[in-house]
């Protein structure tokens, strides 16, 4: 049975204490078994603690040495607390060394959903970083639960969260960190209901009208208004638009496939393909013009190509002012890179559909206002207008796939959009497309 020094029977005097190892090189293979000869004991060094395990040379004693440094390894090379021992905030670190490395796409990049955990963990981790684990139980769940409602979330969001929560505590239950009666407590806290607890719902997403996506090509580059462009003919997901490559799209026939290696199933096994038939192959064309395992939309390109462009334009006289290219940073914090995330193709429409349908005069910035003094400039009232103005005009990508689900489900029908929007029930697709409410009037009319 493993002891540490405190446990012994016989204290150890402090002349015959074992040497600490001087060394700060960090070495990567596990501490061996060694030798107390004062003692005649076998001993291991682990995060500086002294762990005794009984006569040194004994199979039994060798057999609990490899099987203590085994833990010690899958613990994160740390040693195993007691669950009295652990708080929140050291919970959370060990479960984000496992998420890490477990929420991956094929590639070895971190999928949304480590964003999202991020998000989730915070409010319990703000009110409840200090608290041991194992006394973190339902009534501490609810008050994350109502800091979140606090902070205007929406109902399905707060639930996702709290998902996640339960989440945490589920992998601890599994490594053996935390018993399982702090998991199955958790669990029996339910969702929020919908009209109820009077929290906010989330608004339904429903396609944006055309004349609002026409009137921000002139605001964005080309590359974002090809993909802009090909989600309205394809109806493929913001995610599975910006990452695509030649070697992925077969071009063999009439009607090009593409199948993205990561998609938002692909975790289940399933494959993806997307049809692009000719209007989408005429926009798709000019980005295949590169080596095959590129991205065809590379903000990289987006950016070499608006410098070009202002450099044409330019009025003054290349004998004065700035060179081309002494005004740029060599070193800029966040440089641009080979493809677009979805957070960068959201914001380039965000920045166009600003400049595409600025507010009214006085509730926009004014030349030479700092944007926190134009805030307070506002009253209520005026901030209640401008709220609703954007309201009116912004959209984000994610819209476009509501475009065309609907109109797919209304020229061709249910099944027809559920096969092209790569759903694997109907009722996904619903969500999706508006319906054809126009034959539903037909029909009430020819009942009477």
């Amino acid at each position: 049975m493993n002891t540490e020094k405190t446990a012994f029977s016989e204290p150890i005097q402090a002349s015959a204490k074992p040497e600490p190892v001087t060394s700060r090189r960090v070495s990567v293979r596990p501490p061996k078994l060694r030798h107390h000869k004062p003692t005649g004991q076998g001993y291991v060094v682990l995060n500086g603690k002294y762990i005794f395990f009984g006569p040194y040379g004994d199979p039994e004693v060798t057999e609990q040495y490899h099987r203590t440094i085994a833990e010690w390894i899958a613990n994160g090379r740390q040693q195993q607390k007691t669950p009295e021992e652990i708080t929140i905030s050291e919970l959370l670190a060990r479960f984000w060394v496992y998420a890490e490395g477990y929420y991956q796409d094929a590639a070895g990049n971190p999928t949304t959903e480590i964003g999202n955990l991020r998000v989730s963990l915070r409010h319990m981790c703000d009110i409840y970083g200090n608290t041991k684990a194992i006394e973190f139980g339902p009534r501490a769940l609810k008050t994350v639960r109502q800091r979140m409602v606090d902070k205007g979330l929406c109902r399905n969001n707060i639930n996702k969260c709290i998902s996640r929560i339960k989440t945490l505590f589920k992998w601890a239950t599994a490594e053996e960190i935390l018993p399982g009666a702090v998991y199955h407590a958790l669990i029996t806290v339910p969702g929020l209901k919908k009209g109820r607890n009077g929290v906010r719902e989330a608004e339904p997403v429903t396609p944006v009208p055309q004349e609002y996506v026409d009137a921000i090509e002139p605001y964005v580059s080309r590359q974002v208004w090809a993909m802009v462009q090909l989600q309205l003919l394809t109806a493929a997901r913001s995610g599975e638009i910006v990452k695509m490559r030649p070697c992925e799209i077969d071009q063999s026939g009439a009607i090009w496939f593409y199948c993205p290696a990561a998609h938002k199933t692909a975790h289940h096994g399933h494959q993806r393909k997307i049809y692009i038939g000719p209007k989408a192959q005429d926009v798709l064309r000019p980005f295949l013009l590169r080596p095959e395992a590129v991205y065809c939309f590379s903000p990289a390109e987006a950016e070499a190509e608006r410098r070009l462009e202002m450099h044409r334009n330019r009025k003054t006289p290349l004998s004065y002012g700035n060179f081309p290219g002494t005004n740029c940073k060599h070193n800029p914090m966040r440089a641009k890179g080979n493809v677009y995330t979805v957070t960068a193709y959201r914001r380039a429409i965000e920045r166009a559909v600003e400049a595409a349908f600025p507010p009214p005069e006085h509730l926009s910035q004014q030349p030479g206002e700092s944007k926190s003094h134009w805030k307070q400039r506002l009253t209520k009232k005026q901030r209640e207008e401008l709220k609703a103005w954007y309201k009116q005009y912004h959209w984000h990508p994610h819209q476009l796939r509501h475009n065309a689900a609907t109109f797919l489900r209304k020229e061709f029908g249910l099944e027809t959009a559920r096969i092209i929007l790569g759903h694997r029930s109907a009722a996904i697709t619903e969500v999706y497309a508006e319906l054809d409410q126009q034959k539903a009037m037909e029909a009430i009319v020819r009942v009477g």
